[in-house]
């Protein structure tokens, strides 16, 4: 259950932070004490859930966001700096499949490959690198960003998804080399197959639930708080000697 005070004075933004994965970890990060943006495309959900997190207080705001557009990352981390002073947490969260990221190499379009990466990986770049000077003002920060397991192992298709999601895990490891002396923290989320609006296709076909549920030996999908969680924890300062590494929630089924 929520502290209350994990994040305790920290500031964050998340993406895709209005629904599934990025919705629960924005829940989250204002239950244990930080201020949030609501980084979406979704606009009706997202002022929907900024509403109902500031009911308690001035604790959240939404932004409607494109990941993959560098001005909007400048514009929304200069407001975060100008509203409350500091950057302390970057979930890079957003992120997309279906079609385009699970055709099979043979079958994959250039141009949806270059779609896939733009949301998974290149964003990924685009939010470390704007928050960076940000987070040195106020001696460091955490960047989280929301991989898969399909960025470690593969699979009979998801060419592109697999792709994006390994070179968002590459790039956090350098990141995190690279920006250590800055006491910036950047370390990657792998979950498994995991219950959102994103996999709402595929998980209400029976056949393909009941195969997801056999390759998971804790005989459950994840559902998004437990990603939320592991987030959290390298969002925090619990983890403060924990960077360039991968945090994987699966159930278990990588470890097949």
């Amino acid at each position: 259950m929520p502290s209350g005070n994990r994040l305790e004075g920290k500031t964050a933004i998340v993406t895709g932070g209005a629904s599934g994965i990025g919705e629960a970890t924005s829940r989250l990060f204002v239950a244990e004490g930080a201020r949030v943006v609501i980084a979406d495309i979704d606009e009706a959900k997202g002022v929907a859930l900024e509403a109902e997190l500031n009911r308690a207080g001035d604790v959240a705001m939404f932004r409607q966001f494109d990941v993959t557009q560098e001005s909007r990352w400048i514009e929304v981390i200069g407001e975060m700096m100008d509203t409350w002073g500091r950057v302390d947490i970057v979930v890079n969260n957003a992120g997309m499949s279906g079609a385009k990221g699970r055709a099979t190499v043979e079958d994959t379009i250039v141009e949806n490959w270059d779609t896939v990466f733009a949301v998974n990986s290149t964003a990924i770049m685009l939010g470390t690198k704007t928050a960076i000077p940000a987070m040195r003002k106020n001696g460091g920060g955490s960047v989280v960003n929301v991989s898969s397991i399909f960025g470690i192992v593969g699979s009979p298709a998801g060419a592109a998804y697999h792709a994006s999601k390994g070179a968002a895990r590459t790039f956090s490891k350098a990141a995190a080399v690279q920006y250590a002396k800055d006491n910036i923290r950047v370390n990657s989320v792998h979950p498994g197959f995991t219950d959102t609006p994103m996999t709402l296709d595929i998980h209400s076909r029976k056949e393909i639930r009941d195969a997801r549920l056999a390759m998971t030996p804790l005989g459950r999908l994840g559902v998004p708080i437990d990603i939320a969680y592991g987030i959290l924890y390298l969002a925090s300062d619990e983890s403060s000697w924990v960077t360039g590494t991968e945090l994987v929630i699966d159930g278990g089924e990588i470890a097949w």
